[in-house]
């Protein structure tokens, strides 16, 4: 339980940063379609979806700050390398290279390989990796590896060795998603008001952790 108030008390960081997205996409499509001020409107909507397109990222970095143990700028590198590695390597690309396919016939999963989920998880090793090897000094002849440098290298092992997993889990775990999306959106208003209802309960529950 109290691993999962740490996880509730880091995802604050990122989610903090939802309303500014939204109130430029909501600002920018007010101006687009009531004004007709189609310059400011896509100005605007395209700086709200420099956020909303990258939220991997962005849990992966707050996660990784929120979870580490002093709050270091290393935690938040760790972050970032530890999601390029693994984003890259599930790319389709890349996947299609590794599996020795062409790249129609990959997964339909790989095309969400920079999601939210992602970046949770990448936040959390990241953040593991930054705690157990933040502290720790090499011999003299790598020393300058030591401490807060060595922890963005060992997420950038940490997440390509995840990624081979990923490789065969993540196609699973995306259609398990997709399904539970899907029922709930066919439950129409009902659906709403379960996932708000779940919504309010998490949040309550974060806040009392606070």
């Amino acid at each position: 339980m109290n691993k999962l108030q740490n996880l509730g008390r880091a995802l604050m960081l990122p989610v903090a940063v939802l309303p500014a997205a939204a109130i430029l996409v909501g600002f920018g499509s007010w101006f687009e379609n009531l004004l007709g001020w189609d310059l400011i409107g896509d100005y605007l909507q395209t700086a709200g979806l420099a956020i909303l397109d990258n939220l991997g990222m962005l849990f992966a970095v707050g996660i990784a700050i929120g979870l580490s143990r002093d709050k270091h700028g290393s935690a938040a590198l760790s972050g970032i390398v530890g999601f390029l590695v693994v984003s890259n390597i599930l790319s389709i690309d890349s996947v299609a290279s590794l599996q020795g396919i062409d790249s129609d016939g990959v997964n339909e999963a790989f095309d969400e390989n920079e999601n939210v989920f992602i970046g949770i998880l990448t936040g959390i090793i990241s953040a593991q990796m930054y705690n157990r090897f933040g502290h720790v000094k090499l011999p003299d002849a790598l020393s300058f590896f030591s401490g807060k440098r060595l922890a963005p290298i060992m997420s950038a092992v940490a997440m390509a060795l995840t990624a081979v997993v990923l490789l065969f889990v993540w196609p699973i775990v995306f259609s398990w998603l997709v399904a539970f999306g899907t029922t709930i959106s066919d439950l129409g208003a009902t659906g709403a008001g379960f996932m708000a209802s779940l919504t309010v309960c998490l949040f309550q529950q974060v806040c009392t952790t606070l």
